[in-house]
This record gives C-alpha cells, structure tokens and sequence, in this order.
C-alpha cells in the first residue's frame, strides 16, 4: 500500500475511537502463548546463520519495532525465530506461529490466482478490462477508456488514480475504522480524480492499489464467483494453507492474530490500531497469514513451480524499466533489493506488503536459492522514525542472505 497521511487535526476523534475499541467487542481477538512446532523442532534452526539472523530482529526490536517474525531459507537450511511482542499490552510475546496481516502480499497472490485463470482459459492478460467492467464506471475513471488490458493492471501501468492516496476515503477510515469495505464503497474514492500519468505503458508506471480493487471485480465477472472463493481454489486450499485468511471475507482465528502497532502521533507511543481496516479484501490487500504458509506459497510458485506453468512465470517476471522506490514493477510480482549488491544476481522476485499497522516482506532470491519470509507488526509506510529502522532491518537480512 502507499503512505499513510493521518492528519493530527482528527486526533480527538481518533482518541475516542480507540477508547471505544478498549471496551468494546471486536472481530480480531487478542493472541494468546501459542504451542508451536516451528520453534520447538531443530530443523528450522538447520541454516548456519540462523544466530546472525535472530541477533538483527533482537537488534531491530531494541530499536523500537513491536514484533517480528523472520523465515530464511537456502540450500544450507532454514532458520526460523521471532522476536518483541505480540501483544504488548498483555505482555504475548511473539512466535513464529502468529499470524499477521500480510497488507499487499495479497496482490502478489491474487495476481497468481489471476495468472492462473488464464491457464485455464477463462480470462487472457490480454482482455481489454472493458471486457468486464462496465462502461457506466469505466467513463466515471480517469484512463478508463483508454485501451486498458488486465495486464496494465496487474503490472501498475494503467495510470489509475491510487484510492489510498484519498483524503476522503482517509477520513471514512477514521469515522469508521471497522467498516467491512467492498468494492463499490470503494470507487466513489477513484471517481472524477485525475490520472496518476498519462496511459503510455511503454514508457510510464505507477503503484496503484485501485488496479487491484479493478481486478477483483474482474475476477468476479470472469468466474462468476466471489474473488475470495477463488483466492481460495487457486492456491490457499490447492496448498493447503491452514493458517492463511483473506478477511473480511474469512473469519480470522480466535487468538492467533498478532495486534498490529503504529506511531500514530509521531511521539514515540505506539497505538494498537489492529482493528482498523483500510479496504482489506478488496483485491489490494487484507491477507492474514504465516511466514510458514507464505515460504509454502513462494516455494511452490519459483522452487517447485507447481502453482503456474513456465510460461506463465515468464509473463510474471516481466519488469518495467522503471526504478520505483528502489524495485522494478512486474506482473503482480516486484523484482526488489537491485541496489544492496550485484544488481545482475543480488536481485530478488516477490512483493513487499505495508498497511497501516502491518508489514510483511516475501521474496525470492534466485541467483542464491534463498527464500526471505518476513512480517512485522508496524505499519511501516507512514513517515515515523520507525519507518527506517525497517527498512535497514531488510537491507541487513537481505545483504546476509546473499552473502557468501
């Protein structure tokens, strides 16, 4: 997701907000101490590095990040560990078996589910999203008709105005922070803006978070089935993920869920805003899981290369040329890290996931044979001092992977 911009004129209204949760019953219950193997069995501490990797999350937590959650993988081993908290109020610490949003993550597995599709000859990259949206909201979008195809969508060429980047829908979110979103509370947002850039793919790309919100509804028209239900036929079940969630659509675990933190007020105090929801499952973001069920999704989509044919990874790991906050934009797929060493093998395919009091970070090295599965409970893309605290944290993690 983009940045947040809270604006400090509506903290009465958020306070009272936030009182209101402490009292109240809500839908993403507390975690609670978790029996889990992935601490308790010796082979996911199997990686030689396994201590340099626990001792940069302690680090990392020290330094103020709530908690995180770290899986690496390659030819030597895993390592799997935790550090901070889960739940700072009740004192939880963290584990490796909590589960947490994964913010945009989502669009990585979407985009699989999409491509998916596609092999099985219900859609093609290459419809025009005419094909399925309606003209009626099409004409009310800016770029909407010009010559848009499920692909410009998919690898954030479109030119679509961003809703997150909306004061209007920001200030919805704070009146009403558990608002289960859909689609068409959703586009009031986008409707009328200018474009991002002027349409010209060959030369132009954006992040926009509406593209993804567009292919949900694709997906719908396409399949004539609910997007969650697919997101579940093409990978969740297909894997068997037992602790992946797309909520809303899906009711989250009773005391798994790690609460979610951010430096609300850029004073230092870290606010539990876990049940606040910026349109999660509407396509951009709102997947709960593991850093087990996400190695489980990146391993069987660029290791084992069960999930999506050869042709259809190809079509992914089409990268525009574009540098774009440090990565290249591809089909629902990033190719990030090309500035922490040799960018012709350094590199690595996935996606990044910011929300608004969740982080997560899923990548594939594949000159190193590497997987990195990381999630943190702190929303990392508002501008606080936290916020690059995280990003050194990745940069680190990321440079002792590709590290002799």
């Amino acid at each position: 997701m983009k940045r947040y911009n809270l604006n400090v004129q509506f903290a009465s209204m958020m306070m009272i907000i936030i009182t209101w949760f402490s009292c109240s019953k809500t839908d993403i219950d507390r975690p609670a101490i978790l029996d889990c193997t992935l601490e308790k069995v010796i082979i996911y501490k199997t990686n030689p590095k396994s201590t340099i990797y626990q001792s940069i999350i302690d680090k990392y937590v020290k330094l103020g990040l709530p908690g995180v959650i770290l899986l690496v993988k390659n030819d030597s081993g895993f390592y799997v560990g935790a550090s901070g908290m889960a739940d700072i109020k009740e004192g939880i610490k963290m584990q490796p078996c909590h589960i947490s949003k994964i913010a945009s993550v989502t669009k990585f597995e979407l985009g699989v589910a999409m491509m998916r599709l596609q092999e099985k000859g219900i859609l093609s990259l290459d419809d025009p999203i005419s094909k399925y949206i309606s003209k009626d909201i099409l004409d009310k979008i800016s770029n909407g008709n010009e010559p848009l195809t499920i692909r410009n969508l998919l690898n954030h060429t479109s030119g679509i105005y961003d809703i997150i980047d909306d004061p209007g829908f920001y200030l919805q979110v704070l009146n009403h922070p558990t608002k289960k979103w859909n689609a068409d509370d959703l586009l009031k947002f986008l409707y009328h803006k200018d474009a991002a850039f002027k349409f010209n793919p060959a030369e132009n790309s954006g992040y926009s978070n509406s593209n993804y919100t567009l292919l949900s509804m694709i997906i719908e028209a396409a399949t004539h089935k609910p997007h969650a239900q697919i997101m579940h036929e093409e990978f969740i079940d297909v894997l068997g993920l037992k602790d992946t969630y797309y909520f809303w659509h899906d009711p989250l675990p009773s005391q798994k869920v790690a609460q979610g933190y951010y430096n609300l007020y850029n004073d230092g105090n870290l606010i539990n805003l876990t049940q606040w929801n910026t349109g999660s499952g509407n396509g951009y973001g709102g997947m709960y899981s593991t850093v087990w069920d996400m190695y489980l999704f990146i391993d069987a989509l660029f290791v084992k290369k069960t999930l999506l044919t050869q042709e259809s990874l190809d079509e992914m790991l089409v990268f525009h040329p574009k540098v774009s906050t440090r990565k290249l934009l591809g089909v629902a797929c990033f190719n990030d890290f090309i500035d922490i060493g040799d960018p012709l093998k350094d590199y690595a395919w996935g996606h990044r996931g910011r929300d608004l009091s969740y982080s997560a970070d899923l990548f594939y090295f594949p000159e190193h044979h590497a997987t990195m599965s990381l999630i943190v409970n702190y929303g990392t893309d508002g501008d606080t001092p936290l916020r690059p605290v995280f990003k050194e944290m990745r940069d680190e993690i990321a440079k002792i992977i590709i590290s002799q």
